[in-house]
């Protein structure tokens, strides 16, 4: 029998500790925390990968908790936002984007049907702020103001709050039981709201300005853009934003048979699906083609289930009245364009098509083109850029106690980028009345903090560790039964469907501590620690095998530097 062999002598402890693997290394793995593409592209950088999470695990009230960190109208937003989150989402590379809008929406309305209420502030600050505006970007500073502490007075020039979601949003688009129950909770936080009470000229305002230690001003846009086809005042010419707000408040003008309405936006989109549920025919006239329209594409989609009729790449040249007796009122003159968009939103040039020209005959024509703000109301002494109220960063003005937002500060004509700005506008309040002693004891609130990592890429998804799922989709009442009434046309996801959403987001740079990063390393060199990861560099090779087996784009590979 032959002896056995000795034990080599370099194996002198039993273990492979003694041999450090880490001199091999020319790069090494970091665990890491970075910016999902639909974070960076939500307008009040809402931290979606995270309240996503958090209602995978049945954590709904956690995930409202998170999504009121930012937004104080999850409901709302999940109804109307026209989420660019979804069009940055990486699942869109792959299979189709997340429905991270209805899974808003799910969320929002499980807080409405609980009754589910935000925190006030644990002590009062010294501040005494105003807001000029009850709509989306006014209410959210006020709320995030009340977060903090600060003592909020609300000045409305209308009877009622909500602005654009209550005076230009249709009910079909927004319930006003969803409307009013999120306002609510704002005010419930405290705020002072003045009902019926238009700041107008500069006496008035800057009688505000001096009763408090800063303003934010948000009256939003209401001059109507006139077109020059429709120069001087008809009976049979409307403007869009007053024609909806009369739908609103229940007392539609009466138009006759068949309507025109010109635009190629959302607004445009609802005062022609509202004068459709009020009887009318009615004709949609864009400047764009339709793949061009600002308006949602799902919008565009209902209006032409609903019998709207879309004559898209057209503009009016000439209208004429018809005389008395006529099957129509108006004989209007339109021509065929190319429309091509400039660098800035609402710049564009327009070229008319050579013998294209065509006629509608109608019995009124209602524009919903834009609108300006009327700056007139807080007289000259601020700043301003073009039909714009001028602000820099955070919306501040060229006063140094007032605050600005909304579309009176901004032509990003959309109800989350209001939010948005009211946010940023708050925060940037209370720094200033912290430095001025008026603010609050506690610490301030940090709210976009997304540190230097770079947006993840699709690329850094451990993509075998998601299959291909279809998208869910919500899904909408019949045409013929919702132009019969101003029910909600988008129904709610039920609860499984949303459940099974929200195993489809990649939760890209939220770690969701998987363990595969330990699991996988050959070297045994990365341990977890609470919430997070090490990387031994005694014994990492930095072979990258953790930063491929990652599914959430959490670990990074970084140069070693000699």
């Amino acid at each position: 029998m032959n002896a056995p062999l000795p034990v080599p002598p370099i194996w002198t402890t039993g273990t492979t500790e003694g041999i450090h693997t880490g001199t091999w290394r020319a790069a090494t793995p970091r665990h890491l925390f970075a910016p999902s593409p639909c974070h960076q592209a939500c307008p009040v950088n809402g931290e979606i990968a995270t309240w996503i999470g958090q209602a995978r695990n049945n954590d709904f009230h956690g995930a409202w908790q998170t999504l009121m960190r930012h937004n104080p109208f999850p409901a709302i937003a999940g109804r109307i936002c026209h989420h660019p989150c979804e069009s940055a989402c990486n699942r869109a590379e792959y299979d189709a984007a997340l429905s991270i809008c209805r899974l808003e929406r799910f969320i929002g309305d499980a807080a409405l049907d609980a009754g589910w209420m935000p925190q006030a502030a644990a002590s009062a600050a010294a501040g005494r702020v105003a807001i000029v505006g009850g709509g989306p970007a006014g209410l959210s500073a006020a709320y995030q103001l009340r977060r903090i502490g600060y003592a909020v007075t609300l000045y409305e020039g209308s009877d009622a709050l909500g602005g654009v979601m209550r005076h230009g949003i249709p009910a079909y688009r927004l319930s006003r039981r969803v409307l009013d129950g999120e306002i609510a909770r704002i005010v419930a936080l405290g705020v002072d709201v003045r009902l019926n009470h238009p700041v107008q000229g500069e006496q008035a305002f800057a009688g505000i300005v001096a009763a408090h230690d800063a303003v934010f001003v948000a009256l939003g846009a209401q001059q109507p853009k006139r077109l020059p086809a429709l120069a001087g005042d008809h009976d049979w010419a409307l403007d869009g934003a007053r024609y909806l707000a009369a739908c609103s408040r229940g007392t539609p003008p009466a138009l006759g048979a068949r309507v025109l309405v010109i635009g190629g936006g959302s607004a445009a989109i609802d005062v022609a699906r509202s004068a459709r549920r009020q009887g009318h025919e009615v004709t949609l006239l864009a400047l764009e083609q339709r793949a061009q329209m600002p308006a949602q594409p799902e919008e565009v989609v209902e209006a032409l289930e609903e019998g709207i009729t879309l004559v898209n790449g057209a503009m009016l040249r000439v209208a004429r009245e018809k005389a008395p007796g006529g099957d129509s009122r108006l004989a209007l003159e339109c021509v065929r364009v190319r429309f091509e968009p400039g660098s800035e939103r609402g710049r564009f040039t327009l070229t008319e098509i050579e013998g294209s020209a065509f006629e509608i005959a109608v019995d009124a024509v209602v524009t919903a083109i834009g609108q300006d703000p009327r700056l007139d109301d807080l007289g000259v002494g601020l700043r301003r850029e073009g039909a714009l109220l001028w602000t820099a960063t955070a919306g501040a003005t060229s006063d140094g106690k007032v605050w600005a937002g909304g579309d009176l500060a901004s032509m990003a004509r959309f109800v989350t980028e209001a939010v948005g700005m009211g946010k940023r506008a708050a925060l940037a309040i209370d720094r200033s009345l912290r430095e001025r002693g008026l603010g609050a004891s506690g610490p301030a609130l940090v709210l976009d903090d997304d540190g230097d990592e770079p947006v993840v890429p699709l690329s850094a998804i451990s993509q075998h560790y998601h299959p291909r799922r279809a998208r869910v989709e919500s899904p909408r009442r019949g045409a013929a039964e919702r132009i019969a009434d101003e029910g909600e046309v988008q129904l709610g996801l039920e609860l499984a469907q949303a459940l099974a959403e929200t195993t489809r987001c990649f939760s890209c740079g939220t770690c969701i501590n998987c363990d595969h990063c330990v699991i996988y390393c050959p070297d045994l060199a990365i341990e977890r620690v609470g919430l997070g990861y090490t990387v031994n560099t005694d014994y990492c090779k930095g072979c990258g095998v953790c930063v491929r087996e990652c599914p959430t784009g959490s670990m990074a590979m970084s140069e070693d530097s000699k």
